[in-house]
């Protein structure tokens, strides 16, 4: 029997030791062909040369496998590369290493950072670890089958820390951070949730003045969702007909973007449009229903709401991923974009909009295409793969 192969949606924040411009954590995460990788090191100490210590670290581990080494010659190189401290007797920089097949199979290695968290249909689910030895450092290597809804949670010991000076002896201590995972987190939600959620009780924990760099990741392995996004007419109306169709014999969801776009796709289908009276953000045009459609929305004004919703939730700004759960139209693209679906593709039609060309209107609204690419490129920036196409 053939595995679906699943798509690995990711996300990862940190918060930086108080004082400090720069995070002593790096993560690097790379979506392959038929890979997705994940890298989050810990260089020692704080500030600068911890940043460059785990860059290097994280940019050397994810360029060879990327690049077809096998796990084992990029645990080795690092091994050998780094030195130990003379001082402290510990490695300059810790990692854990995800590596996720096509076939749904995940390696995993791990030096020095705290054990990741495999959470399997909402139960945290023990690992078989096999210790090994590369060059006098302790590795520990795993390998497990996913599923869907799986997710893998990991994170630097400045999260295990939380709390010392402040408000604990001893920090938050790794069973307790299990224990807060178990009783709040979800597998149902994004990653970027959980992500945040332990992070705020990282924050809280160290009264908002972090004495470590704090770093967490999350991936989460789900069924395959596309979203297709049509954004205005195309610069040929005889093309009309062919954007719709193309857009409607797409699998997964199908969104509408533009006043116009919408009665086109109405006209052209015999399905009527249904403009909603209220008004969940007076900022916000109101969006529309039409059978078949899964969001209809306005065009460039709810776009450009959506890409600030989409750069403050990305920040991982506080609060930020309750931006998602409101009911106006920018927030529901942005959950479209950022939440639902697993990859991108924007139809955007180059016909021009008389209404955009008016000289007292802000700028913005004659740069449709601007605002598109900026938000593919966003997308981008979170790991999905993003499509535009012209017409």
């Amino acid at each position: 029997m053939s595995t679906i192969r699943l798509y690995v949606d990711f996300a990862a924040q940190s918060l930086n030791k108080y004082g400090e411009e720069l995070c002593g954590d790096k993560v690097e995460f790379v979506r392959g062909e038929d890979f997705s990788l994940m890298v989050l090191a810990d260089g020692l100490g704080s500030g600068v040369k911890a940043n460059i210590l785990s860059t290097l670290t994280a940019k050397i581990i994810a360029t060879m496998l990327s690049g077809g080494a096998t796990l084992q010659e990029a645990i080795e190189t690092i091994a050998c590369t780094l030195p130990v401290c003379s001082w402290r007797g510990i490695a300059y920089s810790t990692f854990t290493v995800i590596h996720i097949r096509d076939n749904n199979v995940v390696s995993i290695a791990e030096f020095d950072n705290p054990f990741l968290l495999y959470m399997k249909k909402g139960v945290i689910t023990d690992i078989n670890r096999q210790e090994t030895v590369i060059d006098d450092k302790k590795i520990y290597l795993s390998e497990i089958a996913c599923e869907a809804d799986d997710c893998l949670i990991s994170f630097s010991d400045g999260v295990v820390h939380a709390g010392i000076g402040s408000l604990m002896d001893l920090g938050w201590q790794y069973d307790n951070i299990v224990k807060h995972i178990k009783d709040t987190v979800d597998y149902r939600m994004s990653p970027q949730v959980i992500t945040q959620k332990i992070l705020d009780a990282v924050s809280v924990l160290y009264m908002g003045k972090c004495g470590d760099d704090s770093t967490v990741c999350t991936l989460k392995l789900r069924k395959n969702c596309p979203a297709v996004i049509m954004v205005g007419p195309p610069a040929d109306s005889a093309q009309d007909q062919a954007v719709v169709d193309r857009l409607l014999s797409c699998e997964g969801l199908k969104v509408v973007c533009g006043g116009t776009t919408s009665q086109i796709v109405s006209r052209l289908t015999g399905r009527e449009i249904e403009v909603a009276l209220n008004y969940a953000d007076p900022s916000v045009p109101p969006t529309a229903v039409i059978e078949g459609i899964d969001l209809v929305t306005e065009g460039v004004l709810t776009l450009g709401k959506t890409v600030d919703i989409v750069k403050r939730y990305l920040s991982g700004e506080e609060g930020s991923t309750q931006l998602l759960r409101q009911a106006d139209g920018a927030s529901r693209l942005a959950k479209v974009l950022l939440e639902d679906s697993t990859q991108v593709t924007f139809m955007v039609g180059r016909a021009l909009n008389p209404a955009h060309q008016n000289p007292s209107l802000p700028l913005s609204l004659s740069l449709k295409l601007g605002i598109i690419n900026e938000l593919a490129d966003l997308l981008r920036q979170s790991g999905k793969r993003v499509q535009v196409d012209l017409y």
